[in-house]
Parts: C-alpha cells; sequence; structure tokens
C-alpha cells in the first residue's frame, strides 16, 4: 500500500510543497528514503522507529521506501520526521486517511515529543497561497505560523496527542490567529547621551530618511553608544516589514522560541572578524547572512577598518541593489537586504589623528594605510560622514537630561509618513531608495538650492552617486522640516555629511 503525507520543503527564502510517500512491500527487512535527502533527513529513520516504539505502535517489517517528491529539489533538515511517520503509519494501516488539505511539519524526539523547527512563517506563507487549509507544526512554532491570516494552525506537543486529535478523541485547539504588531521591548535611549548634539542631529537625519552613516572619532567619544541607540529612533515597523524580517529570522532559526513576529528592528552588530560567507550568506544550502539578518534594520560595523577587505566590498552590491543572491552547485538562493548601514571607525591606529588636545603618535604612512583599507566605492556609498568629537567636561558632568529618543522617534515617523504619502504606490518605502529616475520628481529644489549644489559639486568634485546620496539627504532634512522643496539651508546641512572625507582621506597624515 502506498501512502501520501503532505509537508512541504525550503530552500532560500523560498518554500515548496513536498508529498512524502510511503510504500511497503513484502520481503527482506529494508528502509529506502529517496527524493534528496540530506543527512539530517536520512537521520530521520532511526528517529522514526524510536518514537513509533516508544509511543506504543509497531515499526513495519518488510521492505520499506520513502519518497521525498519532487525528487529533483534537495531536502534538509529534520522537518520531515513528522510526515515520516504518519506516511508509515497509514501505509501499515495504523492509521485512518488523513485529511486532504493539511500539513505536517516537525522534529520527532526519540520519545515522541515534536521539537521546534525552522522556517515555518515562510512554509505557512506558502501553504496558504497552495491552498492548503490546516497546518500542523511543534506548539513552540505555532504562533509563528499563526501570523498567516486563512490558515488554521495546530500546536502539536506529541505524537500521541496528534493522533488523538486526527482520530476525534481528543482535538486540539487552533493557535490564535495573530493580526498585530507585538509591543516592543525595551532600549537604550538617546536621553542617556550627554553631549553630542550635532551627532544625534545627523542619526535623526538618518533615520528619518534610511540613510548609510559613518561614524569617525576617537576612542571614548561615544561612537558605539550612539550607534546602538539608533533603534530607539527608527519609524515603527509595518506588518509587512516585520513579516518580511521575521522570515528571515525563522530561516536563520534566530526568531525566539514561541515569538509570532519581531519586536523591533533588528540591530545586528558582528564581530570584525566575520567572513564575507558570514556577512553576505553563504554555505552548501545558501543561509542569510548578517546583511539579510539585518533586513528593515541596522547593521553596525563597529571597528570598520579592521574587517578584512573582501566582506567590506561584498558590501557595495547589496547596498544598491537591497537584496543579494548567493549562487553555490545545487542553485542559488535571494535574499532581501534592506538596511541601514552604520559604521564607526577611529581616525588612525592609535586613535587620535585630528584630537584637539592629545598627539597622535602615528606615523603619516601608517595612518594612511589604516584610511586606504577603507575602498573610495565604499566610502562613497555612505550617505552621511559625521564626526565624533571627544565630549567636554561640562557637558559630560551636566544634570540636564537629554532629549528623548520617543521625542526624535515622533519626528522621524512624521518625516516617514510624508516620505510614503509623496511616493505614493511606487514601492519606496524611505529617500534612501529613491532611484535617480525619480530624483527630480521627488527632491525638488530652489533657485538657491540649485546654485549652492552646483558650487559645491564643481568645488569638492563629487560623483554622480555622491550628488545623488546629498539630494537625498537634503530632502529627509527637509521633510524633517515639513517643507515639500529642498531650499539652501537643508543643501548646506546636507553638503556638510559629506565634507568630512576631504579632511580625513585627502590630507592624511598632515
Amino acid at each position: 500500500m502506498v501512502a501520501k503525507v503532505h509537508s512541504m520543503g525550503l530552500y532560500g527564502m523560498e518554500a515548496f510543497p513536498v508529498e512524502v510517500e510511503a510504500d511497503l512491500s513484502p520481503g527482506l527487512p529494508a528502509y529506502e528514503l529517496v527524493g534528496l535527502p540530506d543527512a539530517a533527513v536520512k537521520e530521520s529513520r532511526d528517529r522514526v522507529r524510536s518514537a513509533l516504539r516508544n509511543c506504543g505502535f509497531d515499526f513495519p517489517v518488510g521492505r520499506i521506501t520513502m519518497n521525498l517528491a519532487p525528487a529533483d529539489k534537495r531536502k534538509e533538515g529534520p522537518i520531515y520526521d513528522l510526515p515520516l511517520l504518519l506516511a508509515l503509519l497509514r501505509a501499515s494501516r495504523q492509521l485512518d486517511p488523513l485529511p486532504e488539505n493539511a500539513l505536517f511539519l516537525g522534529e520527532l524526539s526519540l520519545s515522541g515529543e515534536l521539537r521546534p523547527i525552522r522556517g515555518v512563517l515562510a512554509m505557512a506563507a506558502q501553504a496558504w497561497q497552495t491552498g492548503y487549509k490546516e497546518l500542523y507544526v511543534p506548539a513552540s512554532n505555532a504562533r509563528e505560523g499563526a501570523v498567516i491570516q486563512g490558515l488554521t494552525v495546530y500546536p502539536v506537543e506529541n505524537v500521541r496527542q496528534l493522533l488523538d486529535h486526527l482520530s476525534g478523541d481528543a482535538p486540539l485547539s487552533p493557535a490564535k490567529p495573530v493580526d498585530s504588531l507585538p509591543e516592543p521591548g525595551l532600549s537604550l535611549d538617546f536621553a542617556d547621551v550627554k553631549g553630542q548634539v550635532e551627532v544625534k542631529r545627523a542619526l535623526e537625519i538618518a533615520a528619518g530618511g534610511g540613510h548609510s552613516v559613518l561614524l569617525l572619532g576617537p576612542p571614548g567619544s561615544g561612537k558605539s553608544m550612539l550607534a546602538k541607540r539608533l533603534p530607539s529612533i527608527l519609524p515603527d515597523m509595518t506588518f509587512e516589514e516585520a513579516l518580511e524580517a521575521t522570515k528571515i529570522h525563522s530561516i536563520a532559526g534566530l526568531l525566539p522560541e514561541g515569538s509570532a513576529l519581531l519586536k523591533s528592528r533588528p540591530f545586528r552588530a558582528p564581530h570584525h572578524t566575520i567572513s564575507t560567507a558570514g556577512l553576505a550568506g553563504g554555505g552548501p544550502v545558501p543561509r542569510p547572512g548578517e546583511i539579510s539578518l539585518a533586513h528593515n534594520g541596522v547593521l553596525f560595523l563597529d571597528e570598520l577598518p579592521e574587517f578584512a577587505r573582501g566582506a567590506l566590498e561584498v558590501l557595495r552590491q547589496p547596498m544598491e541593489d537591497g537584496s543579494v543572491t548567493i549562487a553555490r552547485a545545487g542553485g542559488k538562493a535571494s535574499y532581501p537586504c534592506r538596511f541601514m548601514l552604520v559604521a564607526a571607525m577611529n581616525p588612525c591606529p592609535c586613535g587620535y589623528f585630528g584630537h584637539p588636545t592629545r598627539p597622535c603618535t602615528c606615523t603619516s604612512k601608517a595612518v594612511e594605510r589604516y584610511l586606504s583599507r577603507i575602498s573610495g566605492p565604499l566610502l562613497d556609498r555612505m550617505d552621511l560622514h559625521v564626526e565624533v568629537p571627544p565630549v567636554e567636561y561640562d557637558e559630560l558632568s551636566s544634570q540636564a537630561p537629554g532629549e528623548p529618543s520617543s521625542q526624535i522617534r515622533q519626528r522621524v515617523n512624521a518625516a516617514r509618513q510624508r516620505q510614503l504619502a509623496r511616493f505614493g504606490d511606487t514601492g519606496l518605502t524611505c529617500n534612501a531608495e529613491i532611484p535617480a529616475a525619480k530624483l527630480q520628481e521627488f527632491c525638488p529644489t530652489t533657485p538657491d538650492a540649485d546654485k549652492l549644489l552646483k558650487r559645491t559639486f564643481e568645488k569638492f568634485g563629487f560623483s554622480a552617486r555622491t550628488y545623488d546620496r546629498v539630494l537625498k539627504v537634503a530632502r529627509t532634512i527637509a521633510d524633517l522640516d515639513n517643507s515639500e522643496a529642498i531650499t539652501s539651508a537643508h543643501a548646506a546641512e546636507a553638503v556638510q555629511y559629506r565634507t568630512l572625507d576631504r579632511k580625513y582621506w585627502l590630507h592624511q597624515g598632515q
């Protein structure tokens, strides 16, 4: 007898239906598993055998052939344990027919308990699009699957509980649908930051338009402290943004157990020893890297020159395209990666080049070598270059509280709402995403602002990319100022965030 159970597979961000087939025929005892299974799927035989026996069932005796269709797509992970067990029970007539519109996913323990798996949200979304009505998953993943409206998700603790439900003896209660974003957790606040008014203004502009930022200053000036507080002023995530970001974290196995959606925008801060694959993604079956895990959030690279040159250069194309494609022998996978890049670095190896009071001990060649670790093309892709000066004693000892993140966030949210109203149905979400073809339409300038930009362009020799980014930053400054047109004041402020590289990269060691 041939039994069939419906399940799902996952490759990158794409889920696909999988039909688990079991055939039991007379002959010498044997167990064959076909359909391009990886090692984890092949090992399911022993987990299924133990789970069956410990739940009071007999493991079929005879020639067993298990197939995972379609056979031309690789299957990975222990998610097929549960459907394999059900198919065996059905083929050996120990189980009544299963619902046709139901999917089963789950890893088994030897006692028959179901353990959490990764990628449930992506597979649940595909299940609903394919027309399935019911999804049975480990209880820890039920809230994640319940995010998809129109799909009934059943939390399953163990095999016996599931079989009692299927037989009608003890029906399971479906997971409560998730139709709203969770309340964000506590985060660091800008009210704790002493001084650095100019830097906080720059970060507000970055948050208001989704711009990338380079923070450059001596040790102890607060670069990392300021960057870690950036998520507290980022605009609220939409349901669609939270859904997309949660999918990636679920596929990577990083979604907290029992969670439905991410509570706040991602903030990823990889160590500078990270590899290119760790940053961009990779592996035999491509997994998301840090740039994808930071999707709709912040990627913070502290001590930027200490990162491997190859790892930094891999950022260039994803920053422009908003997605990264990883090709391997078994296929290729694409992941979205629209993130805010925030980088921090010292101006020289000792950290005190250009410091107002402490002398720099580095030679001009050492400074030049240090700064040259950041390539011109990558530097050109940073929208704001911000100098973080050392904090004065009076500011540090002041008892006056700084402006709280909640107030800054209100202005950022207002600016983003103006942008969304302006963009309409173009698919753009922030000023940093405006394509060059739409700059003239979305970034109108006054005559004075146009003259200022022209003089600046000719004086500093800006590239076309730099000009575009200056215009986008000026657009964000105008949005924060509730101005429809970009004035000379908005343009001047935007320009000052592009002149810092001239101070260091063109005059190092002087």
